[in-house]
């Protein structure tokens, strides 16, 4: 994707506010109309069979447009910032104004509001070139000690303008890079991966070791029977709860809609479930797509459930306030918490901000199974669990009942048993359903380490931080091909 570049010696907010400009001069001063202006670089560094096997990068600018105008609401997008250009998009969005129905339920603008300051932001990850990625993939394949490995790393930056005409106006920028990869031996396969600020804190070798590691000790596994079992889930597939949690539960739209599980005021988790949103804690914009300011949200605190998230929409239909979650999806799909953070036992609740972990920690479970556990965080809620399975990862997880959140999928990369505290033997993955909340519910979560992960998810800007997680059950209802 691309664009024509913004004007030399214009900003994306300058091309912002000409928007809001041009739609006045158009339509008048009834008008309202709100912008926002982003231009976006990342590059992907792919490899396959320990080899490098693709380089790609993008270049794009942006520009989203929405007009209230007579009653009627339109929007449209375009990557041309250059007079005719937007001129064109302006003319665009106000002629389709015209035609689309009654809009009643228009939330109004975002009101003028001071904005906080983007996080930290390096340039030499904005603008890492394939070179650095390349040094990180050579690290991550020599650190596999001869197994066959996959997976990309990338980098990227976006810098964003909003203006609306009711003289709101904000800009941010943020930058990030991320590593996921694959190691394969006998058969059996493990993961790491990484999300961090500074292209400087990924550390291939590292990645590389605790993947080889856990396919090591994930070979030759055995056969389990289905039953309900205490689990030991590791952070990846940690994220995957909070991912549907986000998804399904803390949307403001589907909770409109009665369709979320959620109940603001109950005590719907344990006490040990501490849940926030925070876009700024890391790789964050200061505001959403409708101009409202970011900031941290506290979801669940200590098992009470005490909010939902919000755009303008979802908000006025409730009666309350927007809580800064617009985005590209938010019409279709809702409102959703996308930097969601687990917050670990005996913290302040605050991320790694590099997402590493902790080195060491492989010497529990013998050396027939060294590997299995992948950090000391990990070994220790091992440690105190006397029969149970121990959970790389989750994936292919589709929602069966969205509003008790009732999810099935599989486990993926290093299932083992735990016996009197120690990892005894690789398992065959199985497949599980599960209702997230009921697995997370009050008396159901026995420990949470004490060291979130931060791990990357694909969509720009979002991530999950989470600890490992030591849970009373876990619903396994068969084998992979049941």
């Amino acid at each position: 994707m691309s664009g024509t570049p913004v004007p030399a010696g214009d900003t994306e907010l300058d091309v912002a506010g000409r928007v809001v400009d041009l739609v006045a001069r158009l339509a008048g001063p009834a008008a309202q109309a709100e912008v926002t202006v982003t231009r976006a670089e990342s590059a992907l560094t792919r490899f396959a069979n320990s080899a490098i096997h693709q380089n790609v990068a993008a270049s794009s600018v942006d520009v989203r447009l929405r007009v209230h105008l007579a009653g009627r609401t339109a929007a449209g997008s375009g990557n041309a910032v250059t007079t005719d250009g937007l001129r064109t998009l302006v003319e665009r969005v106000l002629a389709a104004a015209r035609f689309t129905p009654p809009d009643p339920a228009w939330p109004g603008l975002a009101p003028a509001a001071p904005v906080a300051p983007s996080p930290g932001w390096d340039p030499a990850t904005a603008h890492a070139g394939p070179d650095q990625r390349a040094a990180l993939v050579r690290a991550f394949v020599d650190a596999a000690g001869g197994l066959v490995t996959a997976g990309y790393c990338r980098t990227g930056y976006r810098v964003a303008a909003f203006a609306n005409s009711a003289g709101h106006f904000a800009q941010g920028q943020a930058a990030d890079a991320a590593m996921d990869g694959i190691a394969r031996a006998d058969g059996a396969d493990g993961t790491a991966r990484q999300h961090v600020d500074r292209v400087a804190d990924l550390d291939g070798t590292d990645l590389g070791r605790r993947a080889a590691a856990k396919a090591r000790a994930a070979a030759q596994p055995v056969e389990l029977s289905p039953g309900r079992y205490p689990v030991v889930l590791e952070p990846p597939a940690v994220a995957d709860l909070l991912s549907n949690l986000a998804w399904y539960g803390f949307n403001g739209r589907r909770y409109a809609e009665r369709q979320s599980f959620a109940v603001p005021g109950t005590a719907q988790f344990d006490r040990a479930v501490t849940l926030v949103d925070d876009p700024l804690a890391a790789s964050g914009l200061p505001f959403d797509l409708e101009g409202t300011p970011s900031r941290a949200l506290t979801l669940v605190d200590a098992g009470t459930t005490s909010a939902v998230v919000h755009d303008r929409r979802s908000a006025a239909e409730l009666g309350v306030a927007s809580t800064g979650h617009a985005w590209a999806g938010s019409a279709t799909f809702g409102p959703i918490p996308r930097n969601l953070r687990l917050a670990p036992a005996g913290t302040a609740g605050a991320a790694d901000p590099t997402g590493v972990f902790v080195a060491g920690g492989h010497g529990v479970g013998g050396p027939a199974v060294d590997g299995a556990i992948g950090d000391p965080d990990t070994a220790a809620l091992v440690s105190r669990m006397e029969r149970g399975l121990l959970v790389s990862d989750l994936w292919y997880t589709r929602v069966l009942d969205p509003l008790s959140l009732v999810v099935t999928g599989l486990t993926r990369n290093g299932l083992w048993l735990v016996e009197d505290g120690r990892v005894t033997r690789a398992v065959r993955d199985l497949r599980f359903t599960e209702s997230y909340p009921r697995a997370l519910a009050p008396g159901a979560v026995l420990e949470l380490g004490r060291r979130a992960v931060r791990l990357p998810d694909r969509a720009d800007g979002a991530w999950w931080a989470a600890p490992s997680l030591r849970l009373a059950s876990w619903n396994f209802t068969g084998g992979t091909s049941g």
